[in-house]
């Protein structure tokens, strides 16, 4: 199930705007404080690049191509 889209109230003002700023910045560096470890090797993960895209030009083992 996907989150629902939302969006930022146009009725805020800076002060009020700053202060959410503020809590989700407090909020990312806890978590980040919590699970550096975890979320650096989910980092790793997901943005390694897929199988495929590994030069298709190296020579795989036993397919030396001299």
């Amino acid at each position: 199930m996907y989150p629902k889209p939302f969006t930022i109230p146009a009725y805020w003002s800076a002060e009020q705007a700053m202060a959410v700023f503020e809590l989700l910045d407090e909020l990312r560096d806890h978590i980040w404080a919590r699970y550096e470890l975890q979320l650096i090797e989910a980092y790793s993960e997901q943005y390694q690049p897929p199988p495929a895209a590994v030069d298709a030009r190296a020579p795989v083992d036993g397919d030396d191509p001299f």
